[in-house]
């Protein structure tokens, strides 16, 4: 499953870095995260790193993107070339 951000966001810039799939970006009122590109962190760390530094906790998992662990790994080899 990815990851979404709300509209709690207070557009504090710190979870864009974090991700190592560049998968967050700037949106038109807060940031954004592309389905596409997120793997919540598998292949990479224990837990997604921009729920851990997110100061309002705005970033739960997307139900509409509803993925299983073997998913998210296959995203990670492939956005990574493993």
């Amino acid at each position: 499953m990815a990851l979404m951000i709300t509209e709690e966001c207070i557009n504090c810039d710190v979870c864009e870095p974090e991700c190592p799939n560049e998968a967050i970006s700037a949106g038109e009122d807060i940031y954004v995260i592309d389905p596409n590109r997120c793997t919540e962190c598998v292949g990479h760390y224990d837990e997604p790193q921009c729920q851990q530094v997110c100061p309002v906790d705005c970033i739960p998992l997307d139900p509409a993107h509803t993925e299983t662990e073997a998913r998210l790994m296959a995203r990670y080899q492939q956005l990574t070339g493993q």
